[in-house]
């Protein structure tokens, strides 16, 4: 089988390119490399899959590639590649996130509905929900984006749908739940804390604390999407989190245990675009894709502080 994996210098992209080449599948990786955030990182996320047997990158943004001609290369896409940040996406900032996560997915949809496409697995965001009255979340639950981000997103997996719908496109979404781990991006929460406490810094928190968050590790996010491509039924739309809903001012004793170190907060003011709770019933990805997350909110914290020491220490 040959992939097509887009964003795959990203922090989940890049592990899902790893377990692809571990299970013998050739992958076409594309990234443009956005400033988001430092480019070095994301070459070192790349750097232990550059010479690898079956990896090709292409150092491309997907509104100039000439897909046709890389489709043609592949059986199936998984779609990562986006402008990230919910605190970003305001503004004039906006356009870029019509132009990275809408307008590029719309190019790929067409491109690939054109092509002998076997499954194209979408890269969602719990984003979608926003401020959801419903607690867990659930596929059928309201989708009130919080956030231009979640607008994008949400528009994006709209794309999918109606491509499904309209072409029997073999197309399937799934709506990650807050994903951290080794190579987490550097504006996220976990990232942000055990970097601080690696340098001996306060960490930030905005709000009071008590908001919640279902936590996925990034191999089980991985493990959704082998299962999406394998299993996804299309047209679907599938809730990947954790099983680990946690209050965030509760952890700071497990940051204090794991790092050995003390915890100093620097308490801000709640940011605009952020929701006080997100928990994503995976019930539906269990039926259909056999999900099951494997992996401890403690034990993935674990392997996060590790990178982290790697990286700043």
């Amino acid at each position: 089988m040959r992939c097509l994996v887009t964003g795959a210098a990203g922090f989940i992209g890049s592990h899902l390119c790893h377990r692809l080449l571990q299970d013998g599948i050739t992958v076409q990786a594309v990234d443009c490399f956005t400033d988001y955030y430092a480019r070095e990182l994301k070459e070192a996320n790349l750097a232990p899959l550059i010479g690898r047997e079956g990896f090709t990158f292409i150092p491309e943004d997907l509104n100039r590639l000439d897909l046709p001609k890389l489709l043609n290369e592949v059986d199936s896409v998984f779609h990562l590649a986006a402008q990230a940040g919910v605190r970003a996406s305001w503004g004039q900032n906006f356009s870029i996130y019509t132009q990275n996560n809408i307008e590029s997915t719309q190019r790929l949809l067409e491109a690939s509905k054109e092509a002998d496409i076997q499954k194209f697995v979408y890269a969602s965001s719990s984003s979608v929900y926003g401020d959801c009255p419903e607690l867990p979340m659930r596929e059928t639950s309201p989708t009130r984006p919080y956030s231009p981000y979640g607008v994008s997103k949400l528009a994006a997996e709209h794309l999918c749908l109606l491509y499904a719908s309209n072409h029997s496109f073999p197309a399937v979404s799934l709506r990650f739940f807050t994903v951290f781990g080794p190579g987490q991006r550097p504006d996220m929460a976990f990232h942000k804390f055990f970097k601080a406490i690696c340098l001996g810094e306060p960490i930030t928190v905005y709000g009071d604390g008590q908001q919640t968050r279902d936590f996925t590790f990034v191999d089980d996010i991985v493990d959704a999407n082998i299962a999406a491509l394998n299993q996804g039924q299309p047209g679907e739309i599938y809730n990947v989190g954790g099983g680990h809903r946690r209050i965030l001012k509760e952890l700071f004793p497990l940051f204090e245990e794991i790092s050995g170190r003390e915890v100093r907060i620097q308490w801000e003011t709640k940011q605009k675009g952020d929701v006080p709770h997100t928990s994503a019933d995976i019930s539906k990805a269990a039926r259909d894709l056999g999900y099951a997350p494997r992996t401890a909110l403690e034990e993935g914290l674990k392997q996060e502080w590790q990178w982290i020491n790697h990286v700043y220490a």
